[in-house]
């Protein structure tokens, strides 16, 4: 390990004496030494005073220090106990324990300041940390938009002379201290033409065709290649070479997650990385139990833009890591595990549990992104969750003005997929409502046409805006420069003119023109009705069969004026007798049964869909008699005369008026 003296890099002075720090320098010699530095370091340093240049350092230091008790970490010239023992008697006794009180110090630091002040009192301190410590100052330094070091910073004597050594003599680092310091240029601007970097580079490069770095080396030196001169570096490509000629088994989980970040970084590559992905996958199935929240996070992120939808086994795996971990996510990290969930269309009860805990319990405190991904996840999972949906709802009319109109449309389309009313809906909607009469032209045209039409599949009809979403300048926005609507907005549109007409009787404005009315809401890939359970309705059948003594008797799949598709028509004559489905005269009532078949209900529940929630409230108002024969009450049937006893209940109860 590679060991970085200030005494004798910060000037080659003879008389020059560090005592304790660098605070016993006399003013004379400290500005000869700060002249001879800034001569040193003006090619690629200095130059940051002259124009917007943005640069990050990471190198090493120098000084002995001491570990009292194990624990902490007391600089030379300090008052230590008396049981204190020297790190460095030889300049080589650096003990893994003592490098973890110098990183626990190091992470307890909240300023640069802090982190120079403590370094520059060490007289004997190891490239690998010295670059550490310079990384945690670029950490620190790194905020929002404004990535450029402070001035005080960069005048800064004990930071001068760390980031002089590195662009000294970087064949004397070590291979950590090395890909650290060039890491560390990666967090802030740099200039690509500076001293430091080229130096760095230059040696990294050195190293790696001598094929001398180790993994963990190379994996960090991959991802700062990445970073600093994108995927298309033709190095990169060399080092994934010789990572795949690397056991993987020798692979700490850190690297193997830092990993999947560089072959996310080009994922056009993926079909050529194919063949190492799947030793990969296989791989870290064994070390996911290993994985801190960051790592799985990042893992399944990767596992999303690489598309390894055949790694199943190790999202299950992580899926199964993720429910521990769930507290101790950043929303950051949360709302990638959601969106890799979703993509992998991967569920179970213990994370939905996990996630109510969480969200109720923080909701006020989310960030708003991080919300709406957890609406997203139960709306595409069909989750009927209601302490997750009564926690949003709640988070949503105490803090409306956090949510975009886009987060605002995806946290409340949720309620009207999963046919759910919160206990504050009316607060709620109110608050939606002020939204929108406010902010109505800054809502998408076609979020804006879901949104309202969510709100009408719970009965919370839009009247205040049917008029402005059937007009035809938002038709011709909602159209915008494509040659038509598409499939799914026409039939939105036509379902919310039905409700307009069945259950807002008192709705006086603009009509739908006809060329904006489908004439069938169940079409593949926009239907919003959900297909009939071809199993479920061949056990229906056999028993109306046997019920009613002919096929003739029934139809199926009926198309009726309204749009909607029933799943088996009967008729009846005023008497109450069944006619034959040929038979269009005399008719008296007509009988809709609804078979409803898992899909039609929310995951795990007997909670039934918006959509089909209301086309059985629609059917029921233009007059049909209802009949709804659920999946979990043909499953609980033992026999084939126990379903016909059972159709026979359903369709000719007492109350009826039904024969047959």
């Amino acid at each position: 390990m590679a060991l970085i003296t200030l005494r004798r890099n910060l000037c080659h002075l003879s008389d020059f004496r560090i005592h304790g720090a660098l605070a016993g320098l006399k003013t004379q010699r400290v500005n000869c030494v700060h002249k001879t530095v800034k001569e040193h370091l003006c090619p690629w340093f200095w130059s940051l005073q002259l124009e917007p240049v943005r640069v990050r350092f990471h190198h090493a230091h120098s000084k002995k220090f001491h570990s009292e008790n194990g624990n902490d970490l007391h600089p030379v010239g300090e008052p230590v106990s008396s049981q204190v023992h020297a790190w460095d008697r030889s300049e080589h006794s650096v003990t893994n324990a003592d490098e973890q009180i110098f990183y626990r110090r190091l992470n307890s630091f909240t300023s640069s300041e802090e982190v120079l002040h403590f370094i520059s009192t060490l007289q004997i301190l190891p490239d690998t940390m010295a670059a550490g410590a310079l990384h945690r100052i670029c950490e620190m330094e790194k905020k929002g938009d404004d990535q450029r070091l402070p001035k005080e910073i960069l005048e800064n004597s004990a930071f001068q002379a760390l980031c002089n050594q590195f662009a000294q003599d970087p064949s004397n680092l070590s291979n950590t201290g090395l890909v650290t310091a060039l890491q560390a240029l990666t967090l802030l601007y740099v200039d690509p033409q500076s001293r430091l970097l080229l130096n760095l580079l230059a040696e990294c490069q050195h190293r790696l065709e001598r094929g001398s770095l180790d993994i963990h080396s190379l994996c960090i030196l991959g991802e700062s290649l990445i970073k600093l001169q994108g995927p298309g570096c033709s190095t990169l490509d060399l080092i994934i070479y010789q990572l795949q000629g690397e056991n993987l088994e020798e692979f700490t989980p850190e690297d193997i997650v830092t990993l999947y970040r560089i072959l996310q970084a080009c994922p056009e590559k993926v079909d050529q990385h194919q063949t190492f992905l799947n030793k990969m996958n296989n791989c870290s199935l064994s070390v996911v139990s290993n994985l801190s929240p960051k790592l799985l996070s990042q893992m399944l992120t990767a596992l999303v833009v690489l598309d390894q939808t055949q790694a199943l086994p190790l999202v299950i795996k992580l899926g199964k890591y993720v429910v521990r971990h769930i507290p101790h996510f950043t929303s950051e990290e949360l709302r990638e595990v959601l969106e890799a969930f979703i993509y992998f269309g991967h569920n179970d009860r213990f994370f939905t549990k996990a996630l109510e805990q969480h969200v109720a319990s923080v909701c006020l405190t989310l960030d708003p992104e991080v919300v709406s991904k957890v609406m997203e996840y139960c709306s595409r999972k069909l989750i009927f969750s209601k302490p997750i949906l009564d926690a949003v709802a709640e988070t949503f009319v105490c803090q409306s003005e956090k949510f975009s109109p886009n987060q605002t449309a995806e946290l409340i389309e949720p309620f009207g997929k999963l046919n759910y009313l919160p206990p504050n809906a009316s607060a709620l909607f109110r608050k939606l409502e002020n939204i929108l009469l406010t902010r109505f032209n800054y809502f998408p045209p076609k979020t804006l046409l879901k949104l309202l039409h969510s709100c009408s599949l719970i009965e919370c009809h839009p009247v205040n805006f049917m008029a402005r979403i059937f007009s035809p300048y938002f038709l011709q926005q909602l159209q915008g420069e494509e040659p038509y609507l598409d499939r799914l907005s026409l039939a939105q549109l036509t379902q919310l003119f039905l409700t307009a007409i069945l259950e807002c009787p008192f709705y006086k404005g603009p009509k739908l023109l006809p060329k904006y009315q489908v004439k069938s809401f169940l079409t593949p890939c926009s239907s919003l009705e959900t297909p009939m359970d071809f199993q479920l309705y061949k056990s229906v059948m056999i028993g109306l069969i046997d019920l009613l003594g002919a096929r003739l008797y029934f139809a199926s799949k009926v198309l009726t004026p309204y749009c909607y598709t029933i799943d088996v028509e009967i008729k009846l004559d005023e008497d109450g007798f069944v006619l034959p489905f040929t038979v269009d005269e005399d008719i008296h009532k007509r009988v809709a049964l609804c078979i409803d078949g898992p899909k039609r209900f929310c995951l795990n529940s007997k909670h039934l869909l918006g959509k089909e929630a209301t086309k059985q409230r629609h059917l029921y108002l233009l007059g049909y008699q209802v009949v709804q024969i659920p999946y979990y009450e043909i499953e609980m049937l033992k026999s084939r005369l126990e379903l016909v006893e059972y159709l026979q209940r359903k369709l000719f109860s007492q109350n009826s008026g039904g024969h047959w």
